[in-house]
């Protein structure tokens, strides 16, 4: 799989000759309309068997084998050159397919409205044979320790037909906003704990999940140790049921993190009592802040290398978005919202206003800029195949469990490919 970024006067025609594939086949795998113009900038995948690389200067066939995973043996007799022999800048070498990852997969999917749209239903559909986990988002507790449902529609039946696990998300959600007294009283009153965990197990049981997920955010902090030993009680019971236990955790890089995100959430507690965590490795750049990259990828291997020092990886998921955000410039706090965007909308506002998208090599990255038609400057940061790639290079290298997706229903086409391409992707039961 080639990823590709388009140059000035290039055309899918012409990027299709260069690899030996046909206009059509590449249209089709980035999901763009063939006779839409191509943007600078934009990133594309190629769909071939391995890929070609460029030799840069300081590059050696032992620093590119370690980059691809790849014998250096290998690479120098798949290109018929001499492995002692240095490189020279601006060679092309054909790198052949590495051996794939196997990790798990968790995508959130949030119907909003009360209903759950066709959009939803058909991202479901289209993209649960690469998920292990399929998370309904989500179930509110109430201050009696009852459970409201979101709409499921055919969630249950797509998780089975695709032999994903379906994810049942708790939250302390009340009036739209995580609630720190709701998250109390979850945490501190053992009436509403036991109805709660009642009302888990059968909604599991009627429904068909397989994991019971904690998203409990905003908690006091003085309700950290209460949080641990809810989740023991809960793990008690959820596993005497057969059902697997999770939480999501705020991105910390450091035991004192303050913040009222953060000092409720102990790393080493939920490493050593749920069976995997989320990490929510995103919301950099978020609406009501600055504008900047969602998920930059040295702030996230922070959160990593941090998780990394009170559990292990193979109960780690590194949260990603499939969004990005559209800002009003100048930004000022408390005022205008950015909107979210897929990144094959960022694209499109690209092509739309004639701007060549750039790539932020330190954030891992891409943004433009754009005026609108009422004169208003816009800054957009989003996702593409080289951001998502730096997330699947961290992956691989810190051997984590996976990946865990906020959220289906946002069009990013190279996603899936790289995700097919470099990984395998886990089918479990709840006993394995």
């Amino acid at each position: 799989m080639q990823t590709y970024i388009v140059k000035q006067g290039d055309s899918l025609y012409s990027i299709a000759n260069q690899f030996g594939t046909s206009y059509q086949v590449i249209a089709s795998a980035n999901e763009l309309n063939a006779s839409q113009g191509l943007v600078a900038g934009q990133a594309l995948v190629i769909p071939i068997y391995g890929q070609f690389y460029t030799v840069q200067s300081g590059d050696s066939l032992y620093s590119i084998s370690q980059k691809f995973g790849i014998p250096a043996a290998e690479l120098a007799n798949v290109n018929q050159i001499n492995l002692y022999q240095p490189l020279s800048v601006g060679v092309r070498l054909y790198i052949p397919e590495a051996p794939k990852t196997e990790i798990e997969v968790n995508a959130y999917i949030e119907p909003t409205g009360g209903s759950v749209s066709e959009t939803l239903e058909t991202a479901a559909r289209k993209h649960s044979n690469n998920l292990t986990y399929l998370a309904p988002f989500s179930y509110r507790v109430t201050r009696e320790g009852t459970l409201i449902a979101p709409p499921l529609n055919q969630f249950a039946a797509i998780a089975a037909e695709n032999g994903a696990v379906l994810m049942l998300v708790v939250t302390n959600l009340e009036e739209g906003a995580f609630s720190a007294e709701l998250g109390r009283t979850i945490l501190t009153n053992e009436q509403v704990q036991n109805t709660l965990l009642d009302q888990i197990i059968a909604t599991a049981k009627e429904v068909g999940f397989g994991d019971v997920h904690f998203d409990f955010e905003y908690l006091p902090p003085e309700n950290r140790q209460d949080y641990r030993n809810f989740l023991v009680k809960a793990t008690e019971r959820l596993h005497q049921e057969g059902l697997l236990i999770s939480t999501a955790l705020a991105p910390k890089d450091r035991a004192d993190k303050e913040g009222a995100w953060y000092e409720a959430h102990d790393y080493q507690a939920h490493g050593e009592i749920v069976d995997f965590v989320v990490l929510m490795t995103y919301e950099w750049g978020y609406s009501g802040g600055p504008a900047m990259a969602v998920s930059p990828i040295g702030p996230v291997r922070d959160v990593v290398e941090y998780a990394l020092t009170e559990m292990p990886a193979n109960k780690i998921m590194l949260g990603q978005n499939l969004y990005g955000y559209d800002w009003t410039l100048p930004y000022e706090p408390g005022g205008q919202y950015a909107k979210a965007v897929s990144p094959q909308q960022a694209i499109d506002l690209a092509r739309q206003y004639n701007q060549a998208i750039l790539y932020d090599e330190e954030a891992q990255a891409p943004y433009f800029f754009y005026q609108d038609n009422e004169g208003n400057r816009h800054e957009v940061w989003f996702e593409d195949a080289r951001s998502i790639q730096a997330k699947f290079d961290l992956i691989k290298e810190k051997n984590l469990r996976g990946i865990s997706y906020w959220k289906l229903g946002l069009a990013f086409p190279q996603n899936w490919l790289l995700l097919e391409d470099q990984f395998t992707i886990r089918k479990r039961n709840t006993n394995s």
